[in-house]
């Protein structure tokens, strides 16, 4: 190894005491005026989130879409074949521990809570029609799978595709600022830099509270439920204090021991209760299901993804609270995992990272999806069990115990449930915070993870904030929280679009060279 290349991989990270006070400061700025004031900033964060939807509801679904259009059409362009790194250079990691972290950078704990509670609640109370019916049965699994489908993941795959070509190919840091250089050139090292990685950190850092939020509420349900623990205040900052210990840890110890390790345990116990409700449910229901659902939501696909509702007002205040919001959460977390993906992605094509995210997790969620689903409606709407669609309704974190009391071995698999949720909610945790870190510090090569003390740091942060919204305001400060995920995915949201432009500028240069 030459000496050039040995100080350039020896290069260590030095905190942006810009972009980290910014960052640090507006974040805690926000958690405190929510700590302090929490009625008076919920009624101001719904305010605002209506003002939002109501003028930007047609952008976020343009924004979207463009980005799908675009990595599709990237991945079968010329462009695929180009190589994230050297044009000789073999993939960091293998094909396995790849599609294991892939598959654990954008699956959390939320999947579990959603899983039977949004298509329940679809069902009974649906955007248009009648609910309880057949029909609203299809509509419901449909909508479910828009909201979690192609469009969010499309949104990874362009961050992680435009921060790993800038890195591996042109040398850059691997930070969001980076891939806006073919459009401001050196001035990414400026201010413009700065409000960029400062935006994606803050936007990162609200929706990793709002996780946490879901994360802690729905444990504290299964806790609730086998032992008869309490739901209060109390036990929700005990069961904060846990996660947060346990993933402190694992984000300390990098990407390749904790994180790569807590994806591919991940990976198993996700398909064992999935195989679990699949053989002790209505199996061939569920096969049913999936191909209907899966056949629905293509037929549906163009439809949907332009539906703005115009001539019914109720719909289009439940699009605002739902399509919109999955928009605004799936922008807000891009940042977070399109850099972890950039991060274990090096040596791959860029139509290997483009049809890897799109397809492997996205088979898996929806898969998931239609299962849980199918087997919660089947409950309510074959076997008339009203009482589970009022839980879900009522209680949210609940919906997943109590469907399992339609099945074998309840208490034991929600045992198991309560671990997998934790075990979930770790790899999310450790790589977010571990992003946040990173995009805090300068001159550190591609290689070179943040210090520990700016990790530790930033994982104080997330759980104080969370503890002070939990002990103030409890689950309405979540809700409050969820508001302003919509709010930070609007600035976002532009650097998606530049992003585009800075990708094809970038390209279409290195090809007529």
């Amino acid at each position: 190894m030459s000496s050039t290349q040995s100080n350039a991989n020896s290069k260590q990270a030095m905190l942006n005491p810009v972009v980290f006070f910014c960052s640090a400061g507006s974040a805690l700025a926000l958690a405190l005026l929510m700590v302090l004031y929490p009625k008076a900033s919920k009624a101001w964060l719904d305010h605002a989130q209506a003002a939002v939807s109501k003028a930007f509801g047609w952008y976020y679904m343009l924004v979207i879409v463009a980005c799908l259009v675009f990595v599709l059409w990237l991945a079968f362009s010329r462009f695929g074949n180009v190589r994230l790194g050297r044009d000789d250079e073999t993939p960091e990691f293998s094909y396995r521990a790849w599609v294991s972290m892939l598959f654990s950078a954008g699956i959390g704990i939320a999947l579990l809570y959603y899983g039977a509670y949004e298509p329940l609640d679809h069902f009974l109370s649906p955007p248009v029609g009648q609910g309880g019916t057949t029909h609203a049965a299809r509509e419901a699994l449909t909508i479910t799978f828009l909201h979690w489908g192609l469009h969010g993941w499309a949104l990874y795959a362009l961050i992680g595709t435009a921060l790993a070509y800038f890195a591996y190919r042109k040398g850059l840091p691997l930070a969001l600022r980076s891939a806006l250089y073919p459009i401001f050139g050196d001035r990414i090292h400026g201010w413009i830099g700065h409000v960029v990685d400062a935006c994606g950190i803050l936007a990162t850092l609200i929706s990793m509270v709002t996780n946490l939020g879901i994360g802690a509420l729905m444990l504290n349900s299964g806790l609730s439920y086998l032992f008869d623990i309490p739901q209060t205040a109390q036990v929700l900052l005990i069961l904060v204090g846990m996660i947060m210990l346990v993933a402190t840890i694992a984000v300390v110890s990098g990407v390749e021991k904790g994180i790569a390790w807590l994806s591919n345990l991940n990976v198993w116990l996700l398909c064992l209760l999935l195989l679990f409700v699949v053989l002790c449910g209505p199996t061939m229901h569920l096969f049913d299901g999936l191909v209907q659902n899966t056949g629905d939501y293509l037929r549906a696909f163009v439809g949907k993804s332009f539906e703005m509702y115009l001539y019914d007002e109720a719909a289009k205040n439940w699009a605002g609270a739902w399509t919109l919001f999955y928009w605004a959460w799936w922008i807000a977390w891009a940042p977070f995992a399109g850099m972890f993906i950039a991060r274990i992605s090096r040596g791959r094509t860029i139509k290997e990272l483009i049809l890897g995210v799109l397809l492997i997790p996205l088979g898996f969620t929806l898969a998931w999806l239609s299962i849980f689903g199918n087997t919660a409606i089947d409950v309510v709407f074959r076997q008339g069990a009203a009482e589970l669609g009022a839980v879900a309704q009522a209680d949210p974190p609940m919906a997943l115990f109590k469907l399992l009391e339609y099945l074998p071995f309840t208490r034991f698999i929600a045992l198991a449930a309560v671990m997998i949720g934790f075990v979930l909610f770790l790899t999310p945790v450790d790589s977010g915070t571990l992003m946040i870190a990173n995009l805090c510090t300068s001159n550190g090569s591609e290689h070179e993870d943040a210090p520990i003390w700016l990790r530790l740091f930033w994982a104080m942060t997330i759980t104080v904030v969370s503890m002070g919204l939990f002990l103030t305001g409890g689950s309405a400060s979540f809700s409050s929280m969820q508001t302003a995920v919509v709010l930070c995915g609007l600035p976002f949201s532009v650097v998606l679009v530049l992003y585009i432009v800075s990708l094809c500028k970038a390209l279409n240069s290195d090809t007529t060279q």
